[in-house]
């Protein structure tokens, strides 16, 4: 009799209190578990399913002993600290960390994770995520004394690597803009032509300063970002920038999401206005492209209306199933998940913490 190998789909949500992680051999049906690192802020996680691991990295804030990188290599059941895991300012640049915002396996290179921190600042493993060191190229670039913090913070909170090509990769920060390296990080380029900042009356194109939101590669290499006002696609790696915004009903939001196979397929979860903060009209809503941005269609069936919740930057992940499933999570702590491409939404978890980041995928 053959034996049919059970893959698990697991939904890390990281949270201000803590890590729960949702376990699902169908996708159907969901165990939750934790909190782990209860009453510690997890505002980024890692699912690190390269070579065959099952490994949770989870950027974890202490109000005591402050911000570290955690590790679990089964799945997240069980985690193991280490004093030298923790990511840290050399003492030659008299800065402090904050907070760790983002951590990116590379798909290049199996030993590397990207970890985007705040202050604005770059950081590079080559262990798997047991040592940090800081990139010097973005860290001493000329323009970084100009970067603003945004509303959250100041800091890169995306990182996009180019799958085969390690010398590509791309960073995005509050309030600096979109910046790219050629040479693997040791030199950045502000790459900003076409993104408005609306905030910035002089000059509401500027070389840098723009309020971006989350960045995202789809299948194909185009890239999709959700901005501080404005939604916008690079069809050239990020070099020029065009407005998608048209035929949303607002251009406001924290996340955006690409089909991983499927070119021209992206999610918004659009965000009524910058001083309101929730979804549009009250219904709480995903918004759904199948040409790169040139037309929308809302998906809503299983989402709540008289909703006043909304959705932050990292709070939403796709699987790599097939169909793709959608799982995002609300500031007043509901997770929920898409396993038809968000034609129809489950809610899986309720009650939690603010959550913050939203990590999924299928552990062998």
């Amino acid at each position: 009799m053959d034996t049919v190998h059970m893959t698990e789909t697991i939904v890390a949500i990281g949270t201000r209190k803590g890590l729960w992680i949702a376990r699902s051999n169908d996708r159907e049906s969901w165990h939750l578990e934790g909190p782990h690192f209860l009453m510690s802020e997890v505002a980024s996680v890692a699912i690190d399913t390269r070579a065959g691991r099952s490994s949770v990295l989870a950027g974890v804030k202490s109000w005591h002993w402050g911000p570290t990188v955690q590790a679990s290599e089964d799945g997240g059941r069980t985690w193991t600290e280490s004093a030298e895991r923790a990511v840290a300012f050399p003492s030659d640049t008299d800065t402090a960390l904050e907070r760790i915002w983002q951590l990116t396996p590379d798909p290049n290179d199996s030993d590397v994770v990207w970890a985007g921190v705040e202050p604005h600042a770059l950081f590079r493993s080559t262990d798997r995520g047991e040592h940090y060191d800081l990139v010097r190229g973005l860290w001493e670039h000329p323009h970084r004394a100009h970067w603003e913090p945004g509303f959250g913070g100041g800091a890169v909170h995306t990182v996009v690597p180019e799958p085969g090509h390690p010398e590509n990769l791309l960073v995005a920060m509050s309030a600096g803009g979109v910046y790219r390296s050629s040479d693997a990080g040791a030199s950045w380029a502000a790459s900003n032509p076409g993104i408005r900042a609306y905030f910035m009356p002089d000059n509401e194109y500027p070389e840098y300063g723009q309020c971006v939101h989350k960045v995202a590669r789809g299948a194909g290499g185009a890239l999709f970002a959700q901005n501080h006002k404005g939604v916008y696609r690079s069809d050239d790696g990020g070099t020029t920038w065009e407005s998608i915004a048209d035929g949303l009903p607002t251009d406001f939001g924290f996340t955006i999401l690409a089909h991983p196979t499927r070119p021209g397929t992206v999610w918004n979860i659009p965000v009524a206005d910058d001083g309101e903060r929730i979804p549009p009209g009250a219904q709480l809503q995903v918004q759904r492209s199948d040409d790169g941005g040139r037309s929308w269609r809302m998906q809503a069936k299983g989402l709540p209306a008289d909703s006043y919740t909304c959705v932050l930057r990292d709070a939403a992940s796709l699987d790599s199933e097939d169909p793709v499933g959608i799982y995002f999570g609300t500031r007043n702590g509901d997770i929920f998940a898409s396993v038809d491409e968000g034609e129809s939404f489950n809610r899986i978890a309720t009650q939690l913490p603010d959550v913050l980041v939203v990590r999924a995928a299928q552990l062998p």
